[in-house]
C-alpha cells in the first residue's frame, strides 16, 4: 500500500502573515494604534486589505529572505498521514514546532497494513540460497521477499499478543509483541505545522538529499496546500521559492 496524506484543514493566510507582521512595522512607521484591542485588530486588518496588492508579496518575501519568520507561525496547516515507521521518524526528527499524534499500539492491536517500495518491483533475487527458503521459494523479485517476510512479521505479532495476553497481560503483551513488525509497518498519524514549520519541513524533507519515501510525503503536502480553493498561501509559499 502506497503512503497517504490528506489535508485536514488549515488556519490562516498571507493575509495572516501580513497583519502580524504589520504589529511591529506600524509602531515603527509612527502609525498610532487604538487602544482597544478589537479596534486595533479591525484597524491592523484594513490596513493590510488597503496595502495588499501593492505591497503584500514584496513584504512576505522581504520578511522569509532576512528570516524575520515569526509573522509566518500564525498559520497552521493539519495533515493525516499513513506513512511507513522509517518515515513516521524522518517527521519526528529535526522538527520545530510540530505536533504529532500516532495510532498506539499499547492502547489497540495494529492493522495489518505496511509499504513495500515501487522500485523494489523488478529487480530480481539473484541468492539462490534465500529463494530456497519455503518463506521465499515463490518469490521473483526483492519487493516479494520484502512482502512475505512482512507477512510473517504482522502474523506472528498477532499470534504474540494473543498467546501472551494470558502469560504477561494484555498491555505488556501489545507494547512487545510488536517487535515483530518491520519498518515498513504502516501508522496512521495526524500532523499539524504552523507555516514557518511547514517551510522548514520542506526545506528539509522535499529535497533531492531526503530518502525517496519522506520526500513523496513532504511533495504531496505542498501539492494540497497549493490546491486550496483561493490559494491562500500563494504569495507565503512563493517567498520561501516553492
Amino acid at each position: 500500500m502506497n503512503n497517504q496524506v490528506t489535508l485536514l484543514g488549515y488556519y490562516g493566510s498571507d493575509q495572516t502573515h501580513c497583519l502580524s507582521a504589520w504589529q511591529s512595522t506600524n509602531l515603527d512607521l509612527g502609525v498610532e494604534l487604538p487602544e482597544k484591542v478589537q479596534d486595533r485588530i479591525a484597524f491592523l486588518y484594513n490596513e493590510t486589505i488597503k496595502n495588499k496588492q501593492k505591497s503584500s508579496a514584496e513584504l512576505l518575501h522581504f520578511l522569509a529572505e532576512h528570516e524575520h519568520h515569526t509573522p509566518f507561525e500564525k498559520s497552521c496547516l493539519h495533515f493525516q498521514i499513513r506513512a511507513d515507521i522509517a518515515s513516521h521518524i524522518h517527521l519526528i526528527k529535526h522538527r520545530i514546532a510540530v505536533s504529532i499524534n500516532s495510532e498506539s499500539a499499547r492502547y489497540k492491536e495494529l492493522e495489518d497494513k505496511w509499504y513495500l517500495p515501487e522500485d523494489w518491483l523488478n529487480l530480481p533475487v539473484e541468492n539462490e540460497e534465500l529463494l530456497k527458503q519455503e518463506l521465499f521459494k515463490n518469490a521473483n523479485s526483492w519487493q516479494d521477499i520484502l512482502n512475505n517476510y512482512t507477512v510473517l512479521g504482522h502474523n506472528l505479532y498477532h499470534l504474540a499478543c494473543e498467546e501472551l495476553s494470558q502469560k504477561i497481560g494484555r498491555k505488556r503483551a501489545k507494547e512487545t509483541a510488536r517487535y515483530f513488525l518491520p519498518y515498513n509497518k504502516q501508522l496512521d498519524f495526524d500532523v499539524m505545522f504552523n507555516f514557518r514549520s511547514f517551510m522548514h519541513f520542506q526545506k528539509l524533507r522535499n529535497s533531492p538529499q531526503a530518502q525517496k519515501e519522506i520526500k513523496e510525503i513532504a511533495s504531496q503536502m505542498l501539492s494540497l496546500v497549493k490546491e486550496i480553493e483561493g490559494n491562500p498561501f500563494q504569495e507565503s509559499l512563493q517567498a520561501f521559492g516553492y
